[in-house]
């Protein structure tokens, strides 16, 4: 798939959510075009936490093997008094993976890393990213978009089908359309951030420490030299970071003077802004990402949301294109929308804890497993006691199925761009054919103790909560869009065909 002059899709924006996109339309083969404003990558480690949702979706994405080989799990913590003592706590220790949650806790990985990751994942499938192209101007109409860009062969016009803003908080794209970015700059909390080489700390730690002075900390990240370094500052300090007033900070907030800092690869000042947007979309233009909500680090809930958004808008804007209702688009802010405004409330409670010295475990919210869609336009439950999983929740994994390709995980049927039919129970065969016979590779059909796969340890079966016979439909984005126990073939096609092109 190459990148086209005349695009159905230009993303604004190559951090980790407008590459998400760019993959979603790439391995649909639907012309686009990503642009990004900086002359190269991003440097820097920035969102450092990986959550178990958006590895599920790297897993998807065929990228997940590597992501774990350049991250790390569970890294203790270890918060220093102002004695020079100190407590070693380990945030997840309880959590283990299980079969419908093989990721179970937050992974650290530098953002730099995982977007590297994503833009090779994006050349492979033959797209690629234009450096140092800027959006200037949108004008939008019924039809599509006519953007304005300048490059370093000038400027040019570009007429697309769809536009993504996926360029940040600063967004142009959200400038262009006169969105307001409601919600508060907290002056009162800042910060330096930096990834630096320091000497000095025990590699197998994120030191923090946390008193009268100030909050510090030195995350070390997995097969590299370097430690993410952050900093507390108040009004006194300057915004313009250097590695010698870095060094000064660290040995006035440790009141150590043998850990030195060499090397910075990147250093920024960092503001807690709190701000999103009251809609998703103006016509042909649309949101995601930091450009649509900005999060307190706390609890790492920014980038993964905007990578979340990603894959929610880029499987809905390919069957649009390929000539799905447009008012498919819709469910895109009516789902998104609201997940972003209860994670904006979520990150400030983890903000608030530590504003106030405070070291919050992390649960279920912040791992974004817990994340759906119940009760949306596009989802239908329609069983009468619906159990463990209902429409609009996250598809479980389930390892330990047999069928005819031998034993795999329900994630390795699921992976690609088609919806998967999940059915349990032996009175399905009719209806999985008609479905077969109407959508083709569009839907993959998978019948548990059917005809098809067997449940040979009951993983899908306890995972999903089923207790007698159940058909599910799974989106692409892997949640659960549509529940029966009614064997009505007419009822599942008439779903499907609201989400497909016609």
């Amino acid at each position: 798939m190459q990148q086209d002059s005349n695009p159905q899709v230009l993303i604004v924006g190559a951090g980790p959510t407008g590459l998400t996109l760019g993959i979603e339309l790439a391995r649909r083969a639907v012309p686009f075009r990503l642009i990004d404003a900086a002359p190269g990558p991003f440097q820097g480690s920035r969102g450092k936490g990986t959550q178990p949702r958006s590895l599920e979706i790297f897993d998807d994405l065929g990228v997940i093997d590597e992501v774990l080989a350049n991250g790390r799990y569970n890294m203790p913590v270890r918060a220093y008094d102002n004695k020079g003592g100190y407590t070693d706590t380990v945030m997840h220790e309880e959590k283990a993976p299980r079969p419908d949650v093989p990721y179970p806790v937050t992974l650290m990985i530098p953002q730099w890393r995982v977007e590297g990751i994503l833009r090779k994942r994006l050349e492979e499938l033959g797209g690629q990213v234009e450096f140092g192209v800027s959006l200037e101007g949108i004008v939008h109409d019924d039809a599509g978009v006519t953007a304005s860009l300048k490059g370093a062969n000038g400027t040019e016009t570009c007429r697309t089908a769809w536009l993504a803003g996926c360029d940040g908080g600063k967004s142009a794209t959200r400038h262009l359309l006169g969105f307001a970015f409601l919600g508060e700059t907290m002056e009162q909390y800042r910060m330096m951030v930096a990834d630096v080489k320091a000497t000095g700390l025990n590699r197998d730690f994120w030191h923090i420490w946390r008193h009268e002075r100030g909050f510090c900390a030195l995350a070390p990240f997995a097969n590299s030299e370097y430690f993410q370094f952050q900093v507390s500052i108040d009004e006194s300090v300057g915004a313009e970071p250097t590695l010698e007033l870095l060094q000064q900070l660290l040995e006035t907030h440790t009141g150590r003077d043998d850990i030195k800092l060499s090397a910075p690869s990147w250093m920024s000042f960092w503001r807690a802004n709190v701000r999103m947007v009251q809609h998703y979309r103006a016509g042909r233009v649309l949101l995601a990402g930091d450009a649509a909500h900005v999060h307190t680090p706390a609890g790492g809930q920014g980038m993964n949301t905007g990578i979340q958004d990603a894959y929610n808008l880029g499987w809905k804007l390919a069957v649009v294109i390929e000539g799905a209702d447009p008012a498919l688009i819709d469910s895109y802010e009516a789902e998104r929308l609201p997940v972003a405004a209860s994670i904006l409330g979520l990150s400030n409670q983890l903000f608030a804890a530590f504003a106030n010295n405070s070291l919050a475990r992390r649960d279920g919210q912040t791992l974004q497993l817990g994340i759906g869609y119940r009760g949306t336009k596009d989802v239908r439950e329609l069983r009468a006691a619906p159990g463990l999983v209902q429409a609009g929740d996250r598809a479980p994994e389930a390892p330990g199925l047999v069928g005819p390709y031998g034993e795999a995980r329900l994630f390795d049927l699921m992976r690609g761009t088609h919806f998967t039919v999940l059915a349990f129970g032996k009175r399905w065969g009719e209806v999985l054919r008609q479905v077969e016979q109407s959508c083709g590779a569009a839907v993959k059909t998978v019948a548990i103790d059917g005809e098809q796969w067997r449940d040979s340890a009951g993983n899908a079966a306890r995972a999903y909560g089923i207790e007698r016979d159940a058909l599910l439909v799974i989106r692409p984005d892997w949640y659960v869009g549509f529940a029966t126990e009614e064997a009505d073939a007419q009822a599942l096609l008439d779903y499907l065909a609201g989400l497909m092109p016609r």
